[in-house]
């Protein structure tokens, strides 16, 4: 039987890359989106044309009721969920004297509220099944920190943190539980940076160029490979080198 993965924000940029190159590793492939709803629905056509195995399903991973009505649906179609990556979120670049309440309490809600809920909600079928992979996305900035950018990297380190924590948890059970923490990579999210800003990002890294979508699903492959049973607890730079 074919195992399956469930991917969160899954409908576009490094999420949908992850759901391609899952699906045609064979997996069976939940992807979650919120908001883009076309982007998904377009995805989900392709991929099933294409003769995969995938569903796309609407979730706020911010609303507990939402995640668990996912995970419900997910064990119901493929009755099991092997993987689990949590990659939505959603950032904010303001200084914080100018950062709302509402603003901090949503790039917390989906960036570390959201992996707490869908990790929590998948948990128990892991434990019952003795085995299972987390994923968790965050973020070069949840290690350093990033001017403008004091919510969206205070969440994810909050991930880095949880990440430690919870494989040490879940180790006995079969579970392993890593974190791939992304330098700059082309997608929208990252659409509001200025030439300038990119130009000074690629001059100040190693590898002289910003990171793609396949470099981060590379690494997400790995990372839930018989290759990588003996690890856990780790957290995988894919940054070309900018934070070492």
């Amino acid at each position: 039987m074919s195992k399956t993965v469930l991917i969160t924000g899954a409908s576009k940029g490094i999420g949908a890359n992850m759901a391609i190159r899952f699906a045609e590793k064979g997996y069976n492939v939940v992807m979650n989106y919120n908001n883009s709803v076309q982007s998904a629905i377009i995805l989900q056509r392709s991929l099933k044309e294409s003769g995969y195995s995938v569903i796309a399903y609407k979730a706020n991973v911010r609303n507990r009721l939402e995640v668990d009505l996912m995970v419900k649906e997910a064990l119901y179609r493929f009755g099991s969920i092997d993987i689990l990556i949590n990659n939505a979120g959603i950032s904010n670049q303001s200084l914080i004297t100018d950062l709302s309440e509402q603003d901090w309490n949503d790039i917390i809600g989906v960036n570390l509220t959201g992996v707490f809920n869908c990790t929590q909600a998948v948990l128990p079928h892991m434990i019952n099944q003795k085995s299972g992979k987390i994923i968790n996305i965050s973020s070069m900035w949840g290690e350093v920190g990033a001017s403008c950018e004091v919510a969206y990297s205070a969440a994810k380190a909050g991930v880095i943190g949880f990440t430690k924590a919870l494989a040490k948890e879940v180790g006995p059970s079969g579970i392993t539980v890593n974190c791939i923490t992304p330098g700059l990579i082309e997608t929208s999210m990252n659409q509001g940076l200025t030439v300038e800003d990119i130009t000074s990002i690629v001059e100040d890294t190693p590898m002289g160029r910003i990171g793609s979508t396949d470099d981060v699903a590379s690494a997400a492959l790995f990372l839930t490979s018989d290759e990588s049973q003996f690890i856990t607890g780790q957290i995988l730079g894919v940054n070309g080198g900018l934070v070492i």
